[in-house]
């Protein structure tokens, strides 16, 4: 069996000043444990998202996961740069390369300019959701009128509001957006403030979080949204949560790069036996 030590960091995403942002744990280990096992470490942490991580035989070149405290997840943009900024803060990528994580959404490359580190991400473009009922549904869950037609993008449906103050105001009624088919629900409008093109705020309480801080894998989507609106490639956005904090978007055809600081709050050990990976029975001819 493994040691019974393996490292872990909480680490602030989106931010550049700890306590803000979105926090995410990140656990390296030297293979994935079992999935049971993830997911129990996931739910003790209690944040948004782990990251596990595991490096591969190549030079900064990593496999990573992605827990909620509820369910393992496709894609997500702020714990895989709290995984990226742990891995050159501690020196076991290479400062002067890109990092590659292999995941379940593909290869995603990520650079580091100054303290700034830069996530290369699948477009996730929403396309529009002719479902009435959907759309009142989500209406009566968020608790605002629904001015545009409602938006899906791969994970996530989106609602844009008319103004930012709407967006800073909502307070959903959750029990109601849990029983809305979908990894979560944004909802946009465009920025008050100059140096901000749009804000955001997201929720998942079908994820097992009510309101996410930061949440990178939506700006995948909300950036294809408001580039093609404002005519421009690069845009920032705001998610306007309780934390609060800033992505800065390109947008670069089927790709979109997120970029962002970091900053470690807290490193320590986790002392419970991870096992390995259980093996996957043969399929049956």
């Amino acid at each position: 069996m493994r040691s019974r030590v393996s490292p872990i960091w909480h680490v602030d995403a989106f931010t550049d000043r700890p306590f803000a942002g979105n926090p995410a744990a990140v656990c390296l280990q030297d293979e994935f444990p079992s999935d049971r096992w993830m997911q129990q470490v996931a739910a003790e942490m209690n944040l948004s998202e782990t990251a596990f991580v595991v490096p591969r035989n190549q030079t900064n070149r990593f496999h990573l996961r992605w827990f909620t405290p509820k369910v393992e997840v496709e894609l997500c943009g702020h714990a895989t740069l709290a995984a990226a900024h742990v891995l050159f803060e501690q020196a076991v990528a290479s400062g002067s390369n890109e990092i590659h994580f292999e995941t379940l959404s593909g290869e995603l490359a990520c650079g580091k300019e100054g303290d700034t580190i830069c996530l290369d991400f699948p477009a996730t473009p929403p396309q529009s959701v002719p479902d009435q009922d959907l759309a009142q549904r989500l209406s009566v869950a968020l608790g605002i009128a629904m001015p545009r037609p409602l938006l899906r993008s791969r994970f996530d449906l989106l609602v844009v509001a008319e103004d930012e103050n709407l967006v800073r105001a909502l307070s959903p009624h959750f029990d109601k957006l849990a029983e809305i088919d979908a990894r979560g629900v944004i909802v946009t409008a465009p920025s008050n403030d100059p140096e901000i093109d749009f804000v955001s705020r997201y929720f998942a309480p079908q994820s097992g979080i009510n309101e996410d801080p930061v949440t990178g894998s939506a700006h995948c989507c909300l950036a294809p949204l408001w580039s093609k609106e404002l005519g421009r490639r690069k845009i920032t956005g705001y998610q306007a949560s309780e934390r609060g904090g800033t992505v800065g978007c390109e947008v670069m055809g089927d790709r979109v790069k997120l970029a962002g600081e970091a900053v470690t709050v807290l490193s320590g050990q986790l002392c419970v036996e991870a096992p390995r990976q259980e093996p996957k029975e043969a399929e049956e001819s």
